[in-house]
């Protein structure tokens, strides 16, 4: 996973979208999801009842509520809370690890054997490789932000340099794979930058994509990887936002 920095101008709840800053957006009133609110806020769902002795608020569990958004500009689909650099290293310390699984399997049961399917390295990798080739000359230099062990890392046998960023403490697992720090990534140019299942987790995924910038030539090839979700695949643009009501981080 990789990290930013929130700069002092970055709103708390995001009037504009975090994608493109259009302001042309469309709000649904949603539920944060439990596990997040208690991972980062220590928020846990609460029952109101009669022992509260409130006047005006019904008895019943409450959660912590949050807005759905939709751009109508872009169709990004993402949470209105923007969560700070603290927030996101109390989120992202121990990412899937057992403290943070245990706490996920409390509010999502069956989350823990899920974690064991995504701890194991994706089968789609060759995929990648084709799809990539046609544009890369080997052997290559390979910088994969927020590229965990590196076990998702393409072209792990034809490179000449390979580059690891991440923010978690996690060693690489990939032979001739370095783990680095910002801002040796950001001070060195490579053929090939990979950033799979990242900007998602990112409460302004421009600024990554800025970084990443200052790590490119006119040459380098960028691949982006985000998930597409049943809720957008299953719906239409319309729809989509009335439809997420558990939300994460930027989806």
């Amino acid at each position: 996973m990789s990290k930013t920095n929130v700069s002092p101008q970055h709103e708390r709840i995001a009037s504009s979208c975090v994608c493109c800053k259009s302001r042309a957006l469309k709000k649904s009133p949603a539920i944060l999801m439990p596990f997040l609110a208690h991972r980062v806020f220590g928020w846990e769902p609460v029952e109101i009842t009669d022992d509260w002795g409130l006047n005006t608020i019904r008895n019943g569990m409450a959660y912590s509520i949050c807005n759905s958004v939709q751009c109508d500009n872009c169709g990004h689909l993402f949470l209105d809370i923007r969560f700070n650099e603290s927030e996101m290293n109390s989120l992202y310390d121990g990412y899937r690890e057992k403290d943070y699984t245990d706490l996920r399997e409390k509010y999502e049961p069956g989350y823990k054997e899920r974690n064991d399917r995504l701890n194991s390295a994706i089968e789609y990798i060759p995929d990648i490789e084709q799809f990539l080739s046609p544009h890369l000359a080997f052997p290559i230099s390979i910088l994969d932000w927020g590229g965990d062990t590196g076990k998702n890392t393409p072209f792990q046998t034809r490179n000449k340099l390979l580059h690891i960023y991440d923010i978690s403490n996690k060693p690489v697992t990939i032979n001739g794979a370095i783990k680095i720090d910002k801002s040796t990534a950001t001070r060195t140019q490579y053929d090939l930058i990979i950033c799979s299942n990242v900007l998602e987790h990112i409460p302004h995924p421009i600024d990554i994509v800025l970084d990443i910038k200052m790590s490119m030539r006119i040459d380098t090839v960028l691949y982006i990887e985000v998930p597409l979700e049943d809720i957008v695949r299953t719906n239409d643009a319309k729809t989509a936002i009335h439809q997420k009501r558990n939300i994460g981080t930027s989806t």
